[in-house]
Protein backbone atom coordinates (compact mmCIF):
# COMPACT_ATOMS: atom_id res chain seq x y z
CA UNK A 1 0.00 0.00 0.00
CA UNK A 2 1.46 3.29 -0.65
CA UNK A 3 2.55 5.67 1.60
CA UNK A 4 0.80 8.62 4.06
CA UNK A 5 2.01 11.28 2.00
CA UNK A 6 3.09 14.40 3.88
CA UNK A 7 0.95 17.56 4.73
CA UNK A 8 1.10 19.83 2.62
CA UNK A 9 2.11 22.29 6.21
CA UNK A 10 5.38 19.91 5.71
CA UNK A 11 8.77 22.14 6.27
CA UNK A 12 9.96 22.71 2.32
CA UNK A 13 14.47 22.29 2.20
CA UNK A 14 14.91 26.63 2.09
CA UNK A 15 17.39 27.37 -0.27
CA UNK A 16 21.25 28.30 0.86
CA UNK A 17 21.65 31.92 1.92
CA UNK A 18 23.97 33.93 0.45
CA UNK A 19 22.20 35.92 -2.09
CA UNK A 20 20.77 35.77 -5.60
CA UNK A 21 24.73 35.23 -7.19
CA UNK A 22 25.22 32.53 -4.99
CA UNK A 23 22.21 30.53 -6.04
CA UNK A 24 23.09 31.03 -9.50
CA UNK A 25 25.84 29.87 -9.31
CA UNK A 26 24.97 26.46 -7.31
CA UNK A 27 22.72 25.78 -9.82
CA UNK A 28 25.00 26.21 -12.60
CA UNK A 29 27.31 23.93 -10.83
CA UNK A 30 24.66 21.07 -10.48
CA UNK A 31 24.18 22.00 -14.52
CA UNK A 32 28.04 21.48 -15.01
CA UNK A 33 27.73 18.36 -12.92
CA UNK A 34 24.85 16.69 -15.15
CA UNK A 35 26.88 17.52 -18.53
CA UNK A 36 30.15 15.82 -16.67
CA UNK A 37 28.11 12.46 -16.08
CA UNK A 38 26.66 12.68 -19.67
CA UNK A 39 23.36 14.03 -19.06
CA UNK A 40 22.01 16.95 -20.98
CA UNK A 41 19.77 19.28 -18.95
CA UNK A 42 18.22 20.84 -21.56
CA UNK A 43 16.90 18.02 -23.71
CA UNK A 44 15.23 18.70 -26.82
CA UNK A 45 12.07 16.73 -26.36
CA UNK A 46 9.58 14.57 -24.29
CA UNK A 47 7.12 12.11 -26.27
CA UNK A 48 3.82 11.03 -25.27
CA UNK A 49 3.07 13.85 -22.58
CA UNK A 50 -0.49 14.05 -21.37
CA UNK A 51 -1.95 17.16 -19.85
CA UNK A 52 -2.07 17.11 -15.39
CA UNK A 53 -5.81 17.16 -15.81
CA UNK A 54 -6.66 14.66 -18.30
CA UNK A 55 -4.46 12.56 -16.16
CA UNK A 56 -6.37 13.82 -12.90
CA UNK A 57 -9.90 12.80 -14.39
CA UNK A 58 -9.01 9.74 -16.27
CA UNK A 59 -7.73 7.98 -12.76
CA UNK A 60 -10.32 9.69 -10.12
CA UNK A 61 -12.01 6.88 -9.53
CA UNK A 62 -9.41 5.07 -7.63
CA UNK A 63 -9.80 4.52 -4.29
CA UNK A 64 -6.86 5.46 -1.26
CA UNK A 65 -4.66 2.56 -1.28
CA UNK A 66 -5.22 1.57 -5.08
CA UNK A 67 -2.77 2.34 -8.22
CA UNK A 68 -3.77 2.26 -11.45
CA UNK A 69 -2.48 -0.77 -14.34
CA UNK A 70 -0.79 1.87 -16.84
CA UNK A 71 1.58 4.13 -16.79
CA UNK A 72 1.43 7.47 -17.55
CA UNK A 73 3.62 10.35 -18.93
CA UNK A 74 3.46 14.34 -17.73
CA UNK A 75 5.91 17.18 -17.02
CA UNK A 76 6.03 20.47 -15.68
CA UNK A 77 7.70 22.57 -13.01
CA UNK A 78 8.59 21.43 -10.10
CA UNK A 79 7.07 23.60 -7.58
CA UNK A 80 7.15 22.26 -4.05
CA UNK A 81 8.84 19.04 -2.58
CA UNK A 82 8.30 17.39 1.24
CA UNK A 83 10.40 14.69 2.63
CA UNK A 84 14.20 13.17 2.02
CA UNK A 85 15.68 9.59 1.98
CA UNK A 86 14.06 6.50 0.94
CA UNK A 87 10.34 8.83 0.15
CA UNK A 88 9.91 11.86 -0.95
CA UNK A 89 6.79 13.92 -2.05
CA UNK A 90 6.68 16.24 -5.07
CA UNK A 91 4.45 19.04 -6.51
CA UNK A 92 4.59 19.03 -10.57
CA UNK A 93 2.65 21.90 -12.19
CA UNK A 94 2.21 22.42 -16.24
CA UNK A 95 -0.19 25.16 -17.67
CA UNK A 96 -3.76 23.50 -16.40
CA UNK A 97 -2.61 21.63 -13.36
CA UNK A 98 -0.98 20.32 -10.13
CA UNK A 99 -0.56 16.89 -9.56
CA UNK A 100 1.60 15.10 -6.75
CA UNK A 101 4.86 13.05 -7.32
CA UNK A 102 5.43 9.67 -5.12
CA UNK A 103 9.07 9.08 -5.56
CA UNK A 104 10.42 5.95 -3.55
CA UNK A 105 13.75 4.24 -3.31
CA UNK A 106 12.23 0.42 -4.05
CA UNK A 107 11.02 2.49 -7.75
CA UNK A 108 13.63 4.38 -8.29
CA UNK A 109 17.25 3.07 -7.39
CA UNK A 110 19.47 4.91 -4.87
CA UNK A 111 21.21 7.06 -7.54
CA UNK A 112 17.93 7.88 -9.31
CA UNK A 113 16.44 8.89 -6.21
CA UNK A 114 19.30 10.87 -5.24
CA UNK A 115 19.23 12.78 -8.50
CA UNK A 116 15.81 13.90 -7.76
CA UNK A 117 15.92 15.24 -4.40
CA UNK A 118 19.06 17.50 -5.81
CA UNK A 119 16.50 19.28 -8.62
CA UNK A 120 15.86 22.49 -7.47
CA UNK A 121 12.41 24.03 -7.18
CA UNK A 122 11.59 26.35 -11.00
CA UNK A 123 13.53 22.67 -12.18
CA UNK A 124 11.21 21.30 -15.51
CA UNK A 125 11.03 17.29 -15.56
CA UNK A 126 8.77 14.69 -17.50
CA UNK A 127 7.72 11.42 -15.24
CA UNK A 128 6.51 8.03 -16.27
CA UNK A 129 4.90 6.24 -14.03
CA UNK A 130 1.36 4.64 -12.76
CA UNK A 131 -1.18 6.63 -11.07
CA UNK A 132 -1.93 6.01 -7.33
CA UNK A 133 -3.88 7.27 -4.73
CA UNK A 134 -2.12 7.75 -1.61
CA UNK A 135 -3.63 6.66 2.01
CA UNK A 136 -4.53 10.22 2.51
CA UNK A 137 -6.51 10.52 -0.35
CA UNK A 138 -4.27 12.31 -2.55
CA UNK A 139 -3.46 11.48 -6.24
CA UNK A 140 0.05 11.23 -8.09
CA UNK A 141 1.98 9.67 -10.18
CA UNK A 142 4.71 6.80 -8.90
CA UNK A 143 7.54 7.92 -10.31
CA UNK A 144 9.01 4.82 -11.95
CA UNK A 145 11.98 7.40 -14.14
CA UNK A 146 11.95 10.88 -14.66
CA UNK A 147 13.76 13.44 -16.57
CA UNK A 148 15.53 16.54 -16.22
CA UNK A 149 13.77 18.40 -19.15
CA UNK A 150 15.52 21.93 -18.51
CA UNK A 151 17.90 23.03 -15.52
CA UNK A 152 16.62 26.59 -13.97
CA UNK A 153 19.47 28.73 -13.38
CA UNK A 154 17.53 31.08 -10.87
CA UNK A 155 15.54 30.52 -8.43
CA UNK A 156 11.68 30.89 -9.07
CA UNK A 157 9.30 33.19 -6.88
CA UNK A 158 7.97 32.28 -3.89
CA UNK A 159 5.04 30.25 -4.67
CA UNK A 160 2.92 31.59 -1.46
CA UNK A 161 4.00 34.92 -1.54
CA UNK A 162 4.23 35.70 -4.81
CA UNK A 163 5.83 38.71 -6.62
CA UNK A 164 4.45 42.04 -4.71
CA UNK A 165 6.23 44.60 -6.68
CA UNK A 166 3.98 45.99 -9.39
CA UNK A 167 7.15 46.59 -11.81
CA UNK A 168 8.68 43.17 -11.42
CA UNK A 169 5.11 41.60 -12.44
CA UNK A 170 4.66 43.62 -15.49
CA UNK A 171 8.47 43.87 -16.64
CA UNK A 172 8.77 40.19 -16.02
CA UNK A 173 6.00 38.82 -16.85
CA UNK A 174 6.78 35.36 -16.90
CA UNK A 175 7.67 35.28 -13.65
CA UNK A 176 4.35 36.51 -12.24
CA UNK A 177 2.23 33.92 -14.43
CA UNK A 178 5.20 31.10 -12.71
CA UNK A 179 4.37 31.81 -9.23
CA UNK A 180 0.52 32.81 -9.98
CA UNK A 181 -2.75 30.56 -10.71
CA UNK A 182 -4.81 33.91 -10.96
CA UNK A 183 -2.43 35.68 -13.04
CA UNK A 184 -2.03 32.70 -15.61
CA UNK A 185 -6.39 32.40 -15.14
CA UNK A 186 -6.54 36.03 -16.39
CA UNK A 187 -4.44 35.39 -19.77
CA UNK A 188 -6.39 32.41 -20.22
CA UNK A 189 -9.59 34.35 -20.44
CA UNK A 190 -7.88 36.52 -22.63
CA UNK A 191 -7.46 34.42 -25.21
CA UNK A 192 -11.00 32.66 -24.70
CA UNK A 193 -12.57 36.43 -25.29
CA UNK A 194 -10.31 36.78 -28.64
CA UNK A 195 -11.92 33.40 -29.69
CA UNK A 196 -15.50 34.08 -28.58
CA UNK A 197 -15.61 37.64 -30.47
CA UNK A 198 -14.44 35.87 -33.72
CA UNK A 199 -16.86 32.85 -33.09
CA UNK A 200 -19.54 35.36 -33.00
CA UNK A 201 -18.68 37.42 -35.92
CA UNK A 202 -17.93 34.82 -38.17
CA UNK A 203 -21.31 32.79 -36.95
CA UNK A 204 -23.31 36.27 -38.29
CA UNK A 205 -21.28 35.70 -41.91
CA UNK A 206 -18.60 38.91 -41.12
CA UNK A 207 -15.03 38.25 -42.85
CA UNK A 208 -12.12 38.88 -41.22
CA UNK A 209 -10.20 41.11 -43.24
CA UNK A 210 -6.06 42.58 -42.64
CA UNK A 211 -5.12 46.20 -43.12
CA UNK A 212 -2.19 48.21 -42.68
CA UNK A 213 -0.26 48.56 -39.74
CA UNK A 214 2.06 51.05 -41.25
CA UNK A 215 -0.25 53.96 -43.33
CA UNK A 216 0.62 56.80 -45.11
CA UNK A 217 -1.60 58.92 -43.62
CA UNK A 218 -3.35 58.01 -40.21
CA UNK A 219 -6.87 58.57 -39.20
CA UNK A 220 -10.44 56.87 -37.71
CA UNK A 221 -9.69 58.42 -34.46
CA UNK A 222 -8.80 61.58 -32.24
CA UNK A 223 -5.63 60.92 -31.22
CA UNK A 224 -1.82 61.44 -31.94
CA UNK A 225 -0.10 59.02 -33.83
CA UNK A 226 3.57 57.35 -33.26
CA UNK A 227 5.21 58.64 -36.30
CA UNK A 228 8.18 56.40 -38.30
CA UNK A 229 10.65 57.11 -40.99
CA UNK A 230 10.72 54.64 -44.13
CA UNK A 231 13.88 54.87 -45.45
CA UNK A 232 13.42 52.96 -48.87
CA UNK A 233 10.65 55.51 -49.60
CA UNK A 234 11.69 58.08 -48.12
CA UNK A 235 8.74 59.38 -46.63
CA UNK A 236 7.22 59.56 -42.74
CA UNK A 237 4.24 56.89 -42.04
CA UNK A 238 1.82 56.57 -39.16
CA UNK A 239 1.33 53.58 -37.03
CA UNK A 240 -2.27 53.22 -37.47
CA UNK A 241 -4.99 54.88 -34.82
CA UNK A 242 -7.48 52.59 -36.15
CA UNK A 243 -8.33 50.58 -39.31
CA UNK A 244 -11.60 52.32 -39.91
CA UNK A 245 -10.89 54.21 -42.89
CA UNK A 246 -9.64 51.17 -44.90
CA UNK A 247 -12.33 48.69 -44.02
CA UNK A 248 -14.65 50.85 -45.23
CA UNK A 249 -13.04 51.13 -48.29
CA UNK A 250 -13.86 47.35 -48.39
CA UNK A 251 -17.64 48.29 -47.60
CA UNK A 252 -16.88 50.14 -50.90
CA UNK A 253 -15.84 47.02 -52.58
CA UNK A 254 -18.46 45.32 -52.05
CA UNK A 255 -17.71 42.82 -48.94
CA UNK A 256 -20.41 44.22 -47.14
CA UNK A 257 -19.72 42.57 -43.75
CA UNK A 258 -16.27 42.86 -42.34
CA UNK A 259 -14.09 42.88 -39.49
CA UNK A 260 -10.58 42.97 -38.08
CA UNK A 261 -9.02 42.30 -34.70
CA UNK A 262 -5.55 44.00 -33.96
CA UNK A 263 -3.47 46.08 -33.02
CA UNK A 264 -3.89 49.95 -32.97
CA UNK A 265 -1.25 52.58 -31.21
CA UNK A 266 -1.97 55.79 -30.10
CA UNK A 267 1.15 58.66 -28.67
CA UNK A 268 -1.46 59.35 -25.63
CA UNK A 269 -0.82 59.27 -21.80
CA UNK A 270 -0.95 56.00 -20.13
CA UNK A 271 -3.45 55.35 -17.36
CA UNK A 272 -5.79 52.54 -15.63
CA UNK A 273 -7.59 51.77 -18.56
CA UNK A 274 -5.00 53.23 -21.85
CA UNK A 275 -1.84 51.72 -22.62
CA UNK A 276 -0.31 53.10 -25.74
CA UNK A 277 -0.59 49.72 -27.58
CA UNK A 278 -4.02 48.10 -27.64
CA UNK A 279 -6.13 45.02 -29.17
CA UNK A 280 -9.01 46.45 -30.92
CA UNK A 281 -11.96 44.90 -33.27
CA UNK A 282 -13.63 47.14 -35.76
CA UNK A 283 -16.73 45.47 -37.37
CA UNK A 284 -18.36 47.12 -40.58
CA UNK A 285 -21.91 45.53 -41.55
CA UNK A 286 -24.17 47.33 -44.82
CA UNK A 287 -27.70 48.05 -44.72
CA UNK A 288 -27.58 48.50 -40.74
CA UNK A 289 -27.28 51.50 -38.85
CA UNK A 290 -26.54 51.73 -35.06
CA UNK A 291 -29.26 50.45 -33.23
CA UNK A 292 -28.80 47.65 -35.17
CA UNK A 293 -25.32 47.49 -34.02
CA UNK A 294 -26.62 48.10 -30.56
CA UNK A 295 -28.27 45.12 -30.31
CA UNK A 296 -25.02 42.92 -31.89
CA UNK A 297 -23.00 44.11 -29.42
CA UNK A 298 -25.00 43.59 -26.49
CA UNK A 299 -25.39 40.26 -27.87
CA UNK A 300 -21.81 39.60 -28.51
CA UNK A 301 -20.40 40.60 -25.37
CA UNK A 302 -23.10 38.15 -23.61
CA UNK A 303 -21.68 35.66 -25.88
CA UNK A 304 -17.72 36.07 -24.99
CA UNK A 305 -18.71 36.66 -21.00
CA UNK A 306 -20.16 33.33 -21.35
CA UNK A 307 -17.42 31.72 -23.10
CA UNK A 308 -14.72 32.81 -21.15
CA UNK A 309 -16.28 32.90 -17.81
CA UNK A 310 -18.95 30.47 -17.57
CA UNK A 311 -21.82 33.35 -16.89
CA UNK A 312 -22.93 36.83 -18.56
CA UNK A 313 -23.05 38.13 -14.53
CA UNK A 314 -19.53 38.94 -13.44
CA UNK A 315 -18.06 39.66 -10.12
CA UNK A 316 -16.72 43.28 -10.36
CA UNK A 317 -15.55 45.04 -7.26
CA UNK A 318 -18.72 44.96 -5.01
CA UNK A 319 -20.81 44.27 -7.61
CA UNK A 320 -22.05 41.93 -9.99
CA UNK A 321 -21.94 43.12 -13.82
CA UNK A 322 -25.25 42.17 -15.46
CA UNK A 323 -24.44 41.34 -19.15
CA UNK A 324 -27.23 39.64 -20.47
CA UNK A 325 -29.64 41.45 -22.81
CA UNK A 326 -30.96 44.02 -23.46
CA UNK A 327 -28.94 46.77 -21.95
CA UNK A 328 -30.14 49.98 -20.57
CA UNK A 329 -30.16 52.94 -22.68
CA UNK A 330 -30.24 57.06 -22.44
CA UNK A 331 -30.06 59.85 -24.38
CA UNK A 332 -26.28 61.38 -24.12
CA UNK A 333 -27.58 65.43 -23.49
CA UNK A 334 -30.26 64.34 -20.94
CA UNK A 335 -27.78 61.81 -19.03
CA UNK A 336 -25.35 64.36 -18.97
CA UNK A 337 -27.79 67.44 -18.00
CA UNK A 338 -28.86 64.91 -14.79
CA UNK A 339 -25.07 63.46 -14.00
CA UNK A 340 -23.78 67.43 -13.90
CA UNK A 341 -26.49 70.06 -14.06
CA UNK A 342 -25.75 71.03 -17.36
CA UNK A 343 -27.77 70.89 -20.83
CA UNK A 344 -25.21 71.42 -23.34
CA UNK A 345 -27.92 71.90 -25.47
CA UNK A 346 -28.40 75.67 -23.62
CA UNK A 347 -25.07 75.92 -23.95
CA UNK A 348 -24.34 76.90 -28.00
CA UNK A 349 -20.43 77.91 -27.72
CA UNK A 350 -17.16 76.95 -26.12
CA UNK A 351 -17.22 80.26 -23.79
CA UNK A 352 -21.14 79.71 -22.52
CA UNK A 353 -20.44 76.29 -22.35
CA UNK A 354 -16.96 76.80 -20.28
CA UNK A 355 -18.83 79.39 -17.61
CA UNK A 356 -21.54 76.84 -17.34
CA UNK A 357 -18.90 74.08 -16.18
CA UNK A 358 -16.68 76.39 -13.54
CA UNK A 359 -20.25 78.02 -12.39
CA UNK A 360 -21.03 74.40 -11.13
CA UNK A 361 -17.75 73.26 -10.15
CA UNK A 362 -16.38 71.43 -12.66
CA UNK A 363 -12.85 71.11 -14.56
CA UNK A 364 -12.86 73.34 -17.87
CA UNK A 365 -9.72 73.74 -19.44
CA UNK A 366 -9.17 76.86 -21.45
CA UNK A 367 -8.78 76.99 -25.10
CA UNK A 368 -10.42 73.61 -25.46
CA UNK A 369 -13.25 73.35 -28.56
CA UNK A 370 -17.25 72.83 -27.37
CA UNK A 371 -17.00 69.29 -28.21
CA UNK A 372 -13.91 67.98 -26.18
CA UNK A 373 -15.72 70.17 -23.31
CA UNK A 374 -18.87 68.12 -23.88
CA UNK A 375 -16.51 65.06 -23.73
CA UNK A 376 -15.27 66.43 -20.43
CA UNK A 377 -18.46 66.96 -18.92
CA UNK A 378 -18.96 63.09 -19.66
CA UNK A 379 -15.98 62.08 -18.69
CA UNK A 380 -16.06 63.70 -15.23
CA UNK A 381 -19.39 63.48 -14.21
CA UNK A 382 -21.59 60.71 -15.69
CA UNK A 383 -19.03 58.03 -16.99
CA UNK A 384 -18.07 57.02 -13.33
CA UNK A 385 -21.24 56.11 -12.30
CA UNK A 386 -22.03 53.87 -15.10
CA UNK A 387 -21.10 50.77 -13.25
CA UNK A 388 -23.75 48.16 -15.41
CA UNK A 389 -23.63 47.39 -18.89
CA UNK A 390 -25.36 50.99 -20.35
CA UNK A 391 -25.59 52.75 -24.36
CA UNK A 392 -25.28 56.22 -24.47
CA UNK A 393 -27.28 57.84 -27.79
CA UNK A 394 -26.87 59.82 -30.08
CA UNK A 395 -24.33 62.62 -29.86
CA UNK A 396 -23.16 66.02 -30.60
CA UNK A 397 -21.90 66.50 -34.57
CA UNK A 398 -19.06 68.08 -33.34
CA UNK A 399 -17.83 65.06 -31.52
CA UNK A 400 -18.74 62.76 -34.08
CA UNK A 401 -16.84 63.20 -37.92
CA UNK A 402 -17.41 60.35 -39.33
CA UNK A 403 -21.41 59.28 -38.06
CA UNK A 404 -24.28 59.80 -39.92
CA UNK A 405 -26.80 62.65 -39.06
CA UNK A 406 -30.25 61.51 -37.32
CA UNK A 407 -33.05 62.41 -39.62
CA UNK A 408 -34.55 66.00 -38.35
CA UNK A 409 -31.94 67.30 -36.38
CA UNK A 410 -28.47 68.29 -38.18
CA UNK A 411 -26.68 69.06 -35.00
CA UNK A 412 -27.16 64.84 -33.74
CA UNK A 413 -25.31 62.21 -35.28
CA UNK A 414 -26.72 58.57 -34.80
CA UNK A 415 -23.94 57.23 -32.45
CA UNK A 416 -23.71 55.32 -29.27
CA UNK A 417 -21.09 54.64 -26.98
CA UNK A 418 -20.84 51.86 -24.42
CA UNK A 419 -20.15 51.54 -20.67
CA UNK A 420 -19.81 49.24 -18.10
CA UNK A 421 -17.77 49.26 -14.61
CA UNK A 422 -17.16 53.02 -14.75
CA UNK A 423 -15.27 53.59 -18.37
CA UNK A 424 -16.30 53.23 -22.32
CA UNK A 425 -16.02 49.67 -23.69
CA UNK A 426 -17.49 50.35 -27.55
CA UNK A 427 -18.05 53.43 -29.91
CA UNK A 428 -20.15 52.82 -32.94
CA UNK A 429 -21.86 55.19 -35.46
CA UNK A 430 -24.58 54.73 -38.06
CA UNK A 431 -21.42 55.65 -40.90
CA UNK A 432 -21.40 58.48 -42.93
CA UNK A 433 -21.77 57.39 -46.48
CA UNK A 434 -22.11 61.10 -48.13
CA UNK A 435 -18.87 62.19 -49.65
CA UNK A 436 -19.53 66.22 -49.66
CA UNK A 437 -20.75 65.58 -46.05
CA UNK A 438 -17.52 64.01 -45.14
CA UNK A 439 -15.71 66.77 -46.78
CA UNK A 440 -17.28 69.51 -45.04
CA UNK A 441 -16.60 67.18 -41.62
CA UNK A 442 -13.26 67.00 -42.69
CA UNK A 443 -12.87 70.67 -42.86
CA UNK A 444 -14.42 71.47 -39.29
CA UNK A 445 -11.69 69.25 -38.32
CA UNK A 446 -8.78 70.88 -40.14
CA UNK A 447 -10.34 74.52 -38.89
CA UNK A 448 -9.93 72.60 -35.07
CA UNK A 449 -6.40 71.22 -35.62
CA UNK A 450 -5.04 75.27 -37.05
CA UNK A 451 -6.57 76.24 -33.43
CA UNK A 452 -4.29 74.02 -31.73
CA UNK A 453 -6.01 70.63 -31.34
CA UNK A 454 -3.29 68.15 -32.97
CA UNK A 455 -5.66 65.19 -32.33
CA UNK A 456 -7.76 65.38 -35.16
CA UNK A 457 -8.52 63.90 -38.32
CA UNK A 458 -6.07 65.08 -41.13
CA UNK A 459 -7.96 65.65 -44.71
CA UNK A 460 -8.08 62.26 -46.86
CA UNK A 461 -8.38 62.93 -49.94
CA UNK A 462 -8.29 59.36 -50.84
CA UNK A 463 -10.94 58.25 -48.73
CA UNK A 464 -13.20 60.12 -49.85
CA UNK A 465 -12.27 59.52 -53.88
CA UNK A 466 -13.49 56.33 -52.36
CA UNK A 467 -16.67 57.29 -50.81
CA UNK A 468 -17.21 59.25 -54.26
CA UNK A 469 -17.48 55.64 -55.89
CA UNK A 470 -20.48 54.87 -53.57
CA UNK A 471 -20.37 53.34 -49.97
CA UNK A 472 -23.83 51.30 -48.95
CA UNK A 473 -25.40 53.06 -45.69
CA UNK A 474 -23.78 50.77 -42.80
CA UNK A 475 -23.03 50.52 -39.15
CA UNK A 476 -19.79 50.13 -37.92
CA UNK A 477 -18.65 49.20 -34.08
CA UNK A 478 -15.07 49.37 -32.57
CA UNK A 479 -14.24 48.18 -29.32
CA UNK A 480 -11.26 46.83 -27.01
CA UNK A 481 -10.27 43.62 -25.96
CA UNK A 482 -8.12 44.69 -23.27
CA UNK A 483 -10.88 46.52 -21.42
CA UNK A 484 -13.37 43.88 -21.86
CA UNK A 485 -10.88 41.45 -20.41
CA UNK A 486 -10.75 43.78 -17.23
CA UNK A 487 -14.16 43.54 -17.04
CA UNK A 488 -14.35 39.86 -16.71
CA UNK A 489 -11.58 39.06 -14.49
CA UNK A 490 -12.36 42.02 -12.22
CA UNK A 491 -9.22 43.56 -12.84
CA UNK A 492 -9.25 47.64 -12.30
CA UNK A 493 -5.79 48.03 -14.41
CA UNK A 494 -5.52 47.70 -17.71
CA UNK A 495 -1.55 46.31 -17.43
CA UNK A 496 -2.57 44.02 -15.34
CA UNK A 497 -4.42 41.94 -18.57
CA UNK A 498 -1.56 43.05 -21.10
CA UNK A 499 1.06 40.23 -21.09
CA UNK A 500 3.62 43.25 -21.46
CA UNK A 501 2.56 46.81 -21.53
CA UNK A 502 4.16 50.04 -21.86
CA UNK A 503 6.41 51.04 -18.55
CA UNK A 504 8.76 53.72 -18.16
CA UNK A 505 12.17 53.00 -18.97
Amino acid sequence: MPPADHDAGAVEPQEPAGGLERLVAERRAKAESLRAAGIDPFPREFPGRRAIPEVRDAHEALEAGQEGTDAVRVAGRLTARRGQGKVAFLDLEDRDGKIQLWASVDRLGEEAMARLLDLDLGDLLGVEGPVARTRRGELSVAVSSWTLLAKSLRPPPDKHAGLRDPETRYRQRYLDLMSSDEVRRTFTVRARTITAVRRFLDDRGFIEVETPVLQPMYGGAAARPFVTHHNELDRDMFLRIAPELYLKRCLVGGMERVYELGKDFRNEGVSFKHNPEFTMVETYEAYVDYLHVAEMYEQLVASAAEYATGSTKVPWRDEVLDFTPPWRRLDLRDAIAEASGIDVRDHADEAALRAGMREKGHDAPDDTPWAKLVDHLLTQTLEPGLIQPTFLLNYPLELSPFAKRAPGDPDTVERFEAFAGGMEIANAFTELNDPDDQRERFLMQQRDREAGDDETQPMDEDFLSALEHGMPPAGGLGFGIDRLVMLFTGHTSIREVILFPALRG
